[in-house]
């Protein structure tokens, strides 16, 4: 089998780890257990790697003072050697507007910000990898993030729904059209009724 091959297999059973349809994403891992790995003063991140049967079967963690650091539209550094990609997703092209939210620049430069204001909020980073990934330098994920501001928020969320739903970057496509991620089909529609990427006319003219 090919590299290409490989990876679209791998990418194949990390999206079977995930609930289809959106509005369920967040409940597809045990809410409590992310919310048990907050540390004072810390960002935590974990990752669990699974076997072709969908179980867990190894599982690494990190913390940081500093929190963790988007270094793309999609990617996050964990570490000097380790970088996690959220995977089927991907950000416009070009440049964009978005008035309401006085951003102006590049499809590039939206998308990260984006992912680093997600990153920077939660508490706990919770990602899900095929057991293949687990000694690449860069590690196709899915990831939940956990949300705690007392008083007003408490809350685990898929952050690649999050960021689909908002418009910050929109699904990525196999050579037949279809979605890499069919199970933020939804999060996307949300975000094409204007938001982010979405409010720009030239960013609609793409997707057609």
């Amino acid at each position: 089998m090919d590299m290409s091959c490989f990876r679209s297999v791998a990418g194949a059973v990390l999206s079977a780890l995930l609930l289809a349809g959106q509005v369920q994403a967040a409940g597809s891992v045990n809410q409590d257990y992310v919310r048990s790995l907050a540390a004072p003063r810390k960002t935590v991140l974990v990752v669990e790697y699974y076997d072709g049967g969908r179980k867990a079967v190894s599982r690494k963690g990190y913390s940081s003072a500093e929190g963790f650091k988007a270094i793309s539209p999609t990617d996050v550094r964990v570490d000097d050697k380790v970088s996690l990609h959220l995977y089927g997703l991907e950000p416009c092209q070009g440049e964009m507007v978005n008035r309401s939210e006085g951003f102006a620049g590049s499809c590039e430069d939206y998308g990260r910000e984006q992912l680093a204001i997600k990153l920077k909020a939660a508490r706990v980073i919770f990602c899900r990898a095929f057991l293949t990934e687990e000694k690449a330098a860069k590690q196709d994920v899915t990831c939940f993030g956990y949300y705690n501001f007392p008083g007003s928020l408490d809350t685990v969320d898929n952050i690649e729904e999050q960021l689909v739903s908002i418009g910050a970057l929109k699904l990525a496509r196999k050579p037949d059209g279809s979605p890499l991620r069919g199970d933020l089909a939804d999060a996307e529609k949300i975000g094409r009724g204007g938001f982010g990427m979405w409010a720009d006319p030239r960013v609609q003219e793409q997707a057609r």
